[in-house]
């Protein structure tokens, strides 16, 4: 355990931030997952709400650096590309 005052706020920030990144990653990969079950049952209206939601929480996950940028455009143009073959 750290002795300096400082050290402990770090690692208290460190904790907080950790379990709020672990969060927002979760919850998009959730959004991917109810996309692609949305895909699988030919349920295309609900999975054009769905790319919505799926492209604004990579943009959001990428301009928080918690993914890279190119991942999120590459998840996105697959994706994407999913529901192009699938209409």
């Amino acid at each position: 355990m750290a002795n300096i005052k400082s050290a402990e706020k770090r690692i208290k920030v460190t904790e907080r931030k950790r379990k709020e990144n672990k969060s927002r990653l979760s919850s998009l990969k959730t959004t991917i997952k109810k996309f692609n079950l949305a895909i699988e049952n030919n349920d295309i209206e609900q999975a054009k709400e769905l790319i919505k939601l799926v492209d604004k929480g990579l943009k959001k996950a990428a301009h928080k650096n918690l993914i890279h940028a190119n991942k999120a455009s590459r998840e996105l143009s697959q994706l994407t590309k999913k529901l192009n073959a699938a209409m």
